[in-house]
């Protein structure tokens, strides 16, 4: 299985990187040209004073002022207009590609990782908002405007200019913890603090039913509680520890202390001779603005850090290794399923499957069976390649399922699993999933032969409901319908997990008659979490600890006083057989 090189935020963000680029220079031409009307003051008030200023230079400067100011408006305009769409075309852009990555990667490792996925699909990826939508021309006009402003107030006055250079160098000095691996750490005991907070908050909202049904809600107010009072504790010390140096930077480079140093040394400087009154409007006008800088480097550092944060995220998902699909797909010849000498160990190196021989004969239904954690579900899902084998091979008639493409190998296997997922769509495009181009007529005789066509039709736009906005299926109704879903796809080959097992009566009746119709004529494997439903079948296959211990059908197995027989003593009977219904 190849293994995909993690990208970075640098890669992340090529897609839109001219953009951004051609954004950030407009925002230099917008912020250099927004100085013009500040530096025209500074310079006319000098000659204004004095009497040396006529009406046709003033009006001049004035429609010159006015000018820059709207060239200004315009630029910083045009500059949020590139990086807002470029922010959506982004967006757009990772969750396609995020979409595509998933749709190649194991689905053992999709179905342990859902949450995983739906945080980098949901929120990760808007979380760049901020990193590309404002961050760059923030970052240049925080940049750009001081540099300006240093470059003009020196020509003014060097002393003056290192006067009210002095609250910002105060301020990066304060500021240096925030490069210390401590501080980093704080954040993150931070990031994980509200983390659980959230965990906290969802688990009592989902379980309150739940809990309430029992009696004990106390138990899950306790907790919720608890975890509120945990990240309040660990908050208010963090706010001790950390308000401080906030509150002290915020001080400094507020523009109230920085015209109250122009003042207070401008006139001292203007007393000293070094320094003409007319020269301190610049500092007073131009001075706050060399506390830009600091401040974008302060307010930008959650931004930064959480769109990095999300980046990292996103990257993790993107560089998940992904099944390798053949240059060439070849074309299985039947439907017998073959196990050949098959291990399975997890990336942890975590071995589940041991030299696991076994046949599927055409028609016939295999029962995998075994306590927990003996392997069954793995076993049966190595068939529809949610992961690969890691020694061994799966093949359906002659091939290899890695010398087979999805499309191929999911037009031989058909999965009916206890928890059918249906998507946000219609009742029709949920059923059709496996083959889109099926007509009405056929979709119809397969919710027919599912128990679930006269149910479809009491919907209020029948098979064109739209599944997720209110409607209300039972979980038997659900089942039938990846029952039909199943049989309309028309695979050879059947992966049930026993799909009556957390049904009530009712329900398992319907579904076992759709069950019947659906095995007709297949080649089924059915992971048998009864015993009591599976003893006509075939041939029941015995794991224990990863291994095949044992392989016959029922009486023959009791016969041999083994491993089946012991689970068998062991069951309590009472459920319906699966296989009866089968016949």
């Amino acid at each position: 299985m190849p293994v995909a090189e993690q990208p970075g935020l640098t890669e992340l963000l090529q897609p839109v990187r001219g953009r951004l680029l051609a954004a950030m220079l407009l925002q230099v031409l917008a912020a250099l040209v927004g100085l013009l009307p500040l530096i025209a003051v500074a310079e006319l008030a000098p000659l204004l004073l004095a009497g040396e200023l006529d009406v046709d230079r003033a009006g001049f400067w004035l429609l010159a002022g006015g000018g820059a100011l709207l060239l200004r408006l315009l630029g910083l305009a045009a500059g949020l207009q590139i990086t807002h769409l470029a922010d959506s075309d982004l967006q757009r852009h990772l969750r396609q590609r995020i979409a595509a990555h998933l749709a190649r990667v194991p689905l053992a490792w999709l179905d342990g990782q859902r949450q995983t996925a739906e945080r980098v699909l949901l929120e990760d990826v808007g979380a760049l908002h901020q990193l590309v939508a404002h961050l760059p021309n923030n970052l240049v006009a925080a940049l750009v405007v001081p540099l300006a402003s240093l470059i003009y107030l020196l020509t003014v006055s060097l002393p003056m200019t290192l006067v009210v250079l002095a609250p910002p160098l105060v301020a990066l000095w304060r500021l240096r913890v925030m490069r210390t691996p401590a501080y980093h750490a704080e954040r993150q005991r931070l990031g994980a603090a509200m983390g659980a907070l959230s965990t906290a908050t969802l688990n009592f909202v989902q379980s309150i039913a739940m809990v309430k049904s029992f009696g004990r809600v106390e138990r899950v107010q306790d907790d919720f509680f608890k975890a509120v009072e945990d990240f309040g504790r660990f908050f208010s010390q963090w706010v001790e520890r950390w308000a401080g140096l906030g509150a002290s930077v915020e001080v400094l480079l507020s523009p109230l202390l920085v015209l109250a140093l122009v003042l207070v040394g401008g006139v001292a400087l203007i007393a000293g001779g070094g320094l003409q009154p007319a020269q301190l409007l610049a500092f007073a006008l131009l001075g706050p603005a060399l506390a830009a800088p600091v401040a974008a480097l302060g307010h930008g550092a959650d931004s930064l850090v959480q769109g990095r944060a999300a980046a990292q995220r996103i990257s993790a998902v993107l560089s998940t290794p992904v099944l390798a699909q053949p240059a060439f797909s070849r074309e299985p010849e039947g439907a017998l399923v073959t196990f050949d000498s098959v291990d399975f160990s997890y990336p942890d190196g975590t071995q589940v499957l041991r030299g696991i021989d076994l046949r599927l004969q055409p028609g016939t239904l295999t029962a995998l069976v075994g306590d927990s954690g003996a392997g069954k579900s793995t076993l049966a899902t190595l068939l529809a390649r949610f992961a690969d084998v890691s020694a061994g091979a799966i093949r359906i008639g002659g091939v290899d399922l890695r010398d087979m493409d999805s499309a191929t190998l999911y037009r031989q296997v058909a999965f009916v699993f206890q928890e059918v997922r249906l998507l946000r769509a219609s009742v029709l495009d949920n059923l059709r999933l496996g083959r889109p181009e099926a007509s009405l007529a056929e979709v119809e005789e397969a919710a027919r032969a599912a128990q679930i066509h006269e149910r479809i039709c009491a919907l209020p736009e029948g098979y064109h409901t739209l599944l997720g906005t209110g409607v209300q299926l039972s979980g038997g109704e659900v089942q039938r319908l990846g029952i039909a879903r199943a049989m309309l796809s028309q695979a050879p080959i059947l992966v049930l997990d026993e799909a009556t097992a957390a049904s009530d009566p009712q329900s398992e009746a319907a579904i076992q008659q759709a069950l019947s119709r659906l095995a007709a004529g297949r080649t089924v494997l059915v992971i048998a979490h009864r015993l009591s439903s599976i003893q006509d079948a075939d041939q029941i296959a015995v794991l224990q600890g990863g291994q095949l211990r044992e392989c016959g059908r029922h009486q023959a197995l009791l016969d041999q006083q083994g491993v089946y027989a012991g689970l068998w003593a062991a069951e309590q009977f009472g459920a319906a057989p699966l296989t009866r219904a089968l016949s």
